[in-house]
């Protein structure tokens, strides 16, 4: 092995390096011009959108969005100020704190939705055939557990440490 890429591997290794600088750039502008949030806080409310109740744990919502508690706890404060999320402690364990939407934050999230959706089904399923879809999905998760395999969210999975 060469400290140096081959000629396919730079090919390859640019094109990722792009993707990652312009799709969360496009993600972010479309979503502060449709909707005034950012992707980011998209996400949380998605998340929330997509939880039982409404609810989840801030270390949970933290494990989801890949982000620090100080970040997640910011972006929360902003939804709070907006009137889209609450917190509470959690009456099952006063160690975590609950963040919960609201019905003004589970409308933001419905009303940003479809430009987002319009604008991933632009950027990536309308160039890809579904078979390139697939595998592109497929190698985004085998990259992302070559991260941190102790860190990578999975579908379904539940990340609960006290805040």
């Amino acid at each position: 092995m060469t400290d140096a890429f081959d000629d396919d591997e730079l090919a390859t290794w640019s094109s990722v390096a792009t993707l990652l600088e312009w799709v969360p750039a496009a993600l972010d502008a479309q979503l502060q011009r449709d909707s005034r949030m950012a992707h980011f806080e998209f996400g949380i409310l998605f998340a929330l959108s997509r939880a039982e109740a409404g609810t989840l744990r801030m270390s949970t919502l933290a494990g989801h969005a890949n982000s620090s508690l100080s970040r997640l706890s910011r972006a929360v404060a902003r939804h709070e100020r907006r009137g889209w999320v609450r917190r509470e402690p959690d009456p099952s364990d006063g160690r975590f704190t609950l963040a919960i939407l609201t019905d003004a934050g589970r409308q933001a999230a419905r009303e940003a939705g479809p430009g987002h959706v319009a604008l991933v089904r632009r950027l990536v399923f309308d160039a890809l055939t579904p078979e390139q879809a697939r595998a592109f999905g497929e190698a985004c998760r085998l990259v992302t557990a070559r991260i941190d395999e102790d860190r990578a969210w999975r579908p379904g999975e539940s990340r609960d440490t006290p805040e």
